[in-house]
């Protein structure tokens, strides 16, 4: 019996310090901020192309430029010299990794923002962001070292006060053709609210933040296609979003959420078939008044300044909703066009481009269903082959799983399997790679992992675009997943078999063992570091020294509310004898309960537990 937890204390507001932790902090709220809102801005995308991908682009943007900083963190971590990054190595990655993963027109201007808001806090000195603070105050002088405190606080406010608004003047330079009542009227009024503000850091991000959406609810009268379609504009709802994430990570305080962005007018049409005059107001590329390209190209590129500003010219002579974003040699490149080929060569042209991809805007004439470019052949059609021949199959199940051991298990079921490593779990890039791998017309996708709801829907998403039908069972542990498989049925329609799957990971409580890595609060009290952990349905249920006293304990706490089978899947390093003691635990404790034990060798959870 655990004494019970003392109270938390009160939560209070303390602003946090911009440095790489809160950078770190900032990309982690933002990514699962956006995951929380990917739907909600891919529906109300209807401007410049309602294609309906706003927001799964900005989650891989943010998620590219959140990897890039966790690798830097990896990076320091295996340096026996320098064990934590700078702010300047983590605002630097940041930016690079949004500028190398940037989607679409809304993400290429989002690479553009953190790219101007890198330049500023990388740019170290005494007393700003990036660098030294100065010496220390005399220790005998309370006085000036109070002072000395509220300087680099003031230091570091003005210092985001620059980062936003440099931010917002890169981004506008990257846009060929600005339209009012987009993402940078937003960016533009984030910048001017922390600009009009005093105080410390936290409260500054937090003005920013209020000032974008407050300019968020305005789009909807700036331009007539969000007008029409009674939306707040896409992208400016991401940024907002990105923002709030920010605010909380300086503040420690999560801000009020944007009012609702609404939902799209049934029998609203894309705003190409009515376009937007270009105005000279601070916002994204608008599309051409012709009536808009049919294909989207986007690239990276390696070139000096003078051949991009030359391709600039190119390109806005063959398309619109031209933005150029990056520096240094490497760019990123998005354009819309109706000769994609030509997009290309001038790329080629002006020096190497790479990770090329063109999508089409038209699906049976409607330039609001992207596919992919195919060759005229769509990708869902029966019969339809991939470039290399191969049929594709009708059906297949992609699963996520923890270790060697169960990625046979699954494999052998006929699943494509995707193995995580332990603190590395996989991108929705890794996701929807899997799903291709798979090579079918429709696919079940199991993350069996409550942290990976966000990169599978992003995958999912992704595919769909690509022409593949995808559903993603929201399994939470390896167990829901086997439990999923084990009711796959390929010759029943794909609906019925998404919804037997679904059931049958729904049956399935899961539990898991795990060994304290430094003492913490838990829902069952506080931990000690080297505890043995016994969560249930994901949180801490037990706690304990011996790991298969807490096992039996957990199983006996599952199987009071009924169960017919226990799933036992055992860890790299867990001994036979332990799974032996625990089938005739339940063998002797539970009447009528099946047990079954896999050996899934998974190198961090010593034990995963199902009960069906």
């Amino acid at each position: 019996m655990t004494d019970p937890a003392p109270a938390l204390p009160r939560r209070t507001y303390v602003p946090h310090t911009l440095d790489a932790d809160a950078v770190r902090t900032w990309c982690g709220l933002a990514l699962d901020a956006l995951g929380r809102a990917r739907e909600e801005i891919d529906a109300i995308n209807v401007y410049p192309v309602a294609d309906g991908d706003t927001g799964t682009n900005l989650y891989l943007t943010v998620e590219s430029a959140a990897r890039a900083v966790d690798a830097a963190f990896n990076g320091h971590a295996a340096s026996a010299a320098v064990s934590r990054p700078t702010l300047a190595d983590v605002v630097r990655a940041m930016a690079h990794g949004a500028l190398i993963g940037a989607r679409g027109n809304s993400g290429t201007i989002l690479a553009q923002l953190l790219r101007g808001m890198a330049d500023v806090l990388a740019d170290g000195g005494p007393g700003r962001p990036g660098g030294a603070t100065g010496p220390a105050a005399p220790h005998d002088e309370a006085d000036k070292a109070d002072k000395a405190d509220k300087a680099d606080e003031a230091d570091e406010a003005d210092g985001l006060r620059r980062a936003l608004r440099r931010a917002v003047d890169l981004a506008y330079l990257a846009v060929a053709h600005p339209v009012e009542g987009t993402v940078l009227t937003v960016a533009v009024a984030a910048a001017e609210g922390a600009e009009r503000t005093t105080g410390d850091i936290g409260t500054v991000a937090r003005a920013a933040y209020e000032g974008a959406r407050a300019a968020l609810q305005a789009t909807t009268g700036q331009l007539d296609a969000l007008a029409r379609a009674g939306v707040v504009d896409a992208g400016g709802y991401g940024l907002v979003t990105v923002l709030g994430g920010l605010a909380e990570a300086l503040s420690g305080e999560a801000p009020a959420a944007p009012a609702s962005p609404g939902r799209p007018r049934v029998g609203v049409t894309a705003p190409a078939a009515v376009p937007e005059p270009p105005a000279s107001g601070d916002c994204a590329a608008g599309p051409d008044p012709s009536g808009g390209p049919g294909y989207e190209v986007i690239y990276l590129l390696e070139a000096d300044d003078s051949a991009v500003a030359r391709l600039r010219e190119r390109l806005d002579t063959l398309g619109d909703s031209l933005v150029v974003v990056g520096g240094d040699g490497l760019w990123n490149v998005h354009v819309h066009v109706d000769d994609a080929g030509a997009a290309v060569e001038a790329g080629i042209q002006a020096g190497r481009p790479y990770r090329i991809r063109i999508t089409h805007f038209a699906a049976a004439g409607h330039p609001d269903h992207p596919v992919p470019d195919t060759g005229g052949r769509r990708p869902e059609e029966p019969g339809g082959h991939e470039p290399s021949g191969a049929p594709l199959a009708p059906r297949a199940v992609v699963a996520v799983v923890p270790g060697d051991g169960l990625a046979t298990l699954c494999a052998a079921a006929g699943a494509t399997v995707v193995t995580t490593r332990p603190g590395e779990p996989p991108a929705s890039g890794e996701l929807a790679e899997a799903v291709r791998r798979a090579h079918a017309h429709e696919v079940v996708l199991l993350p069996n992992d409550a942290e990976l709801r966000h990169p599978a829907a992003a995958a999912a998403a992704q595919a769909r675009a690509e022409g593949v039908r995808v559903a993603v069972i929201p399994t939470r542990s390896a167990v829901q997943g086997i439990a999923a498989l084990a009711v796959h049925e390929p010759g029943r329609s794909f609906d019925e078999d998404v919804v037997a799957m679904t059931s049958a990971a729904g049956a399935t409580r899961y539990a898991e063992l795990a060994v304290a890595e430094r003492r913490s609060w838990t829902m069952a009290g506080v931990c000690q570091a080297g505890d043995v952990l016994g969560l249930i349905d994901g949180d801490v249920a037990v706690i304990g020294s011996e790991l298969a006293a807490i096992a039996e304990t957990v199983l006996d706490r599952m199987l009071a509310a009924g169960g017919e089978m226990v799933t036992l899947v055992l860890g790299e390093d867990l001994p036979e004898d332990l799974a032996e003691r625990l089938e005739r635990h339940v063998r002797e404790g539970h009447f009528a309960v099946d047990t079954v034990v896999y050996r899934g060798g998974q190198p961090s959870v010593p034990l995963i537990i199902g009960i069906e």
